[in-house]
């Protein structure tokens, strides 16, 4: 049985891409029609942006833990988000998250070495390229 699946929501770029991605490649591992159980929650982006802007990365890691909180309260099995800059906060959410969550840069590197790829072009906001999210997850790569 598919596991439920819990999108934690910053952008609604990200949160659309995440949800179209899933419903679009459920079919091949899962059948047609029949994507996992998805639930998503967000809170508006400009309570994300001010913390960001501030660096302050304590007060995002507190909007993704309510947002993992209310999909593992609808049962949700683990947590996602496609939104890459709000994983610099992924450490201090973590150990206080009421269910797992995947890394996208953990994600990324995985699926690339299992590739054979060598070499990766990654694009993003100025916070995601100043950040740590993918240098810290992809050294060393490959």
């Amino acid at each position: 049985m598919a596991k439920h699946i819990g999108i934690i929501a910053c952008s609604a770029e990200g949160a659309a891409l995440c949800y179209r991605t899933i419903c679009a490649e459920a079919p091949a591992e899962m059948g047609e029609h029949r994507p996992p159980e998805i639930t998503m929650h967000t809170h508006p982006l400009s309570e994300y942006m001010v913390p960001i802007r501030a660096g302050d990365w304590d007060k995002v890691a507190q909007l993704m833990l309510s947002s993992a909180g209310k999909v593992a309260q609808a049962g949700a099995d683990f947590a996602i988000c496609l939104d890459n800059t709000i994983h610099q906060a992924f450490d201090l959410v973590t150990p206080k998250s009421p269910i797992p969550w995947l890394h996208i840069a953990d994600t990324v590197g995985e699926q690339a070495r299992k590739k054979g790829f060598t070499h990766l072009g990654i694009l993003g906001t100025k916070y995601l390229m100043t950040g740590p999210v993918y240098s810290d997850a992809l050294n060393p790569f490959p």
